[in-house]
């Protein structure tokens, strides 16, 4: 790594900086006895939103799977905080920003180091086997599915940025397509004729 790095002069990739300087979380669950039909819906609705708020949204959902993403976030966040150190800094003063995510809605955030959920998607897991009794001695095997809920923690210093670097994007798309006045300079190599 000590040669890489002079070999590019000092210079690290953007992407190597970004691993540096932000934290993150990655969290698989163990096996759920659910089908992906089922968990998805619950994934997608925690996607996005800040840990504190996807906690409190599974504890008073209806759905039975919900129950298990429940302890599922809760553990996340306690491997993220002890392990990753994320949103210890909570007591610091910040002034308030508001950014534009990328679907277009508006996020006022106050603590920079709150946890949010980044990604959220589901597994699916292998089969069981269980036996169901039926008449006349005949037993049926069904195979109950299981799926696992993967869940990737990050700190608002990430949206942060990213909101930074598409606001920067899009400024120098507005300046690209400036109007800009060319020199008055002769036209080389006119021809009288057409050239086809």
């Amino acid at each position: 790594m000590a040669v890489r790095e002079i070999r590019k002069r000092g210079r690290l990739p953007k992407q190597v900086q970004i691993k540096r300087t932000e934290r993150e979380s990655l969290s698989k669950s163990h096996w759920f006895k659910t089908s992906v039909k089922k968990l998805g819906p619950l994934a997608r609705q925690i996607a996005g939103k800040n840990i504190d708020e996807a906690i409190l949204q599974m504890r008073f959902s209806k759905k039975k799977a919900a129950q298990d993403v429940l302890g599922h976030l809760e553990h996340a966040k306690n491997v993220a905080i002890v392990r990753s150190g994320m949103g210890l800094e909570a007591g610091k003063e910040a002034k308030p920003i508001t950014v534009i995510l990328k679907n277009g809605e508006r996020k006022k955030i106050s603590n920079p180091s709150d946890i949010y959920i980044q990604e959220a998607w589901v597994n699916r897991g292998p089969y069981g086997r269980e036996m169901d009794h039926r008449a006349r001695g005949q037993i049926n095997m069904m195979r109950p599915p299981t799926t696992g809920l993967s869940v990737l923690l990050k700190e608002e210093k990430t949206r942060i940025r990213e909101w930074e670097d598409r606001e920067a994007k899009a400024q120098r798309a507005r300046r690209d397509q400036l109007w800009t006045q060319l020199p008055d300079r002769k036209i080389p190599t006119q021809n009288q004729y057409y050239s086809w």
